[in-house]
């Protein structure tokens, strides 16, 4: 495998292990305080949450933490990152994890800059302004890592809305095919 980058134009940076890196492009893309966000057990057992804190340590970069994202992210999640973005300063926000945490990140991103409710954007309201978004990614081709697109479900009413935005298009997405391993081999293929 070559590892490569490319922007397109999220800046992709593709290869082994390149999750060792985030830290690096947060600084690189401007950021200085970031709301990691995931969903729970694989990131945490495989170690990569921790390869992903010790890179933005290396870089002097402070950050706060929020996982539980769920399959198909919820509003509740969204509401909790987005009063933690405001309390804490935080100015750019890392997806560790699939497609769901980084739909809520985007979510998250939009509402940590708004005065209304976040839930306005999946109305209609267009995003003008949002905080940066970045991945690491875990599953092959999400789609998410390189679209302003995200998709979460309202608790109250259990209603599934999808909205996007170029403001929530990441600045870079890291790919790591080794961090799909746990997959089955037709889905990574798919993504590959």
């Amino acid at each position: 495998m070559n590892n490569f980058t490319f922007c397109s134009p999220t800046y992709f940076v593709f290869g082994k292990n390149t999750e060792s890196e985030a830290g690096h492009y947060v600084r690189r893309f401007g950021g200085t305080k970031v709301l990691i966000h995931y969903g729970g057990g694989s990131v945490i057992r495989s170690g990569l949450l921790d390869r992903v804190k010790a890179s933005l340590d290396q870089e002097n970069i402070d950050y706060v933490e929020l996982g539980g994202v769920q399959p198909n992210p919820r509003s509740g999640l969204v509401y909790k990152g987005i009063d933690l973005c405001k309390q804490e300063g935080v100015d750019f926000i890392l997806a560790v994890g699939g497609g769901s945490a980084i739909d809520s990140a985007k979510a998250i991103a939009a509402g940590a800059v708004y005065d209304g409710d976040f839930w306005d954007f999946y109305e209609g309201k267009p995003v003008t302004k949002a905080l940066k978004v970045a991945t690491v990614l875990t599953i092959a081709a999400a789609g998410s890592e390189g679209s302003g697109d995200t998709v979460i479900t309202k608790e109250e009413g259990m209603l599934k809305r999808g909205m996007g935005s170029d403001q929530l298009r990441p600045v870079f997405s890291i790919l790591n095919p080794e961090l799909t391993a746990t997959l089955p081999a037709y889905q990574t293929a798919a993504g590959a």
